[in-house]
């Protein structure tokens, strides 16, 4: 948790402190390449090295864990919505509402993720709206199927045949009495989801299918440093350990947070 709240902070003062991002350097053939924890001619000190253009890693780390961040959330929460709505109408509605959901729940899982992501991705134009979009829809699911078990168990229980006998309507009883105790597995998918949606971004972007530069992702920025894995391997390997960072953190959490609602 303290991580993803130091990749939050980061992600949020350097790009202040430092301004928005140029492409106007006076020398880059004196900037280009620079080690961590050095100074170019210049006298600027970089502390994480600089890229093939002399661009310094620490601020486009920043700027592309604004962008890495984004994408994990934006997609993590619309998976997570989806998966919610069409898991409670399954659990709740039962009947062929149930047997459709959950026959389409199926089909989507018997697809590869990656191939299907792939192949959504090829059909649009590349791009950060493609890429949220294409992870959101393709990882709903896991919640889905969590949330219409626990709603199928739910609504046989006592309080929720009391509303309906005093005459509360169907929709009322899902949302404020069903859901409520059903949102715990679907919040710790989230958190899983949020790491798992960064990795996939990294990824489309390091093919090329994701985020396009010139705005920086964790991915594109794995991409851009691997033909100079020879003369400096930092360029890729800092974004890379960051991405691994996260991910772990996005698991931690999700543990910590099923640890605290199972408590609760």
């Amino acid at each position: 948790m303290y991580l993803l709240a130091a990749m939050a902070v980061l992600s949020l003062v350097v790009p202040l402190l430092h301004g928005p991002l140029s492409s106007e350097l006076a020398d880059i053939v004196a900037r280009r390449f620079a080690p961590p924890f050095s100074r170019t001619p210049d006298g600027a000190f970089h502390l994480l090295g600089t890229d093939r253009f002399g661009r310094d890693l620490l601020v486009r780390l920043a700027f592309g864990a604004q962008v890495s961040l984004m994408v994990g959330l934006l997609a993590a929460l619309a998976s997570t919505l989806l998966g919610v709505l069409l898991g409670a109408v399954a659990g709740y509605a039962g009947g062929r509402w149930d047997r459709a959901i959950s026959a389409f729940t199926d089909a989507m899982l018997a697809i590869p993720r990656v191939p299907l992501l792939l192949l959504v991705v090829v059909l649009f134009a590349p791009g950060l709206g493609v890429t949220v979009a294409a992870i959101g829809l393709t990882g709903w699911m896991t919640v889905a199927r969590l949330v219409r078990a626990d709603v199928r168990s739910l609504r046989a229980r006592a309080f929720v045949e009391a509303a309906a006998a005093l005459g509360v309507r169907p929709p009322v009883i899902l949302l404020r009495h069903v859901l409520p105790h059903a949102m715990g597995p679907a919040l710790v998918s989230a958190a899983l989801g949020v790491g798992n949606a960064i990795m996939l971004e990294a990824g489309l972007s390091f093919l090329g299918l994701g985020v396009q530069p010139p705005v920086p992702s964790w991915g594109n920025m794995i991409a851009a440093g691997r033909d100079a894995l020879v003369v400096a391997p930092w360029i890729a390997l800092v974004p890379a350990v960051f991405v691994a960072l996260v991910v772990l953190a996005c698991s931690l959490a999700a543990d910590a947070l099923e640890r605290r609602l199972a408590a609760r």
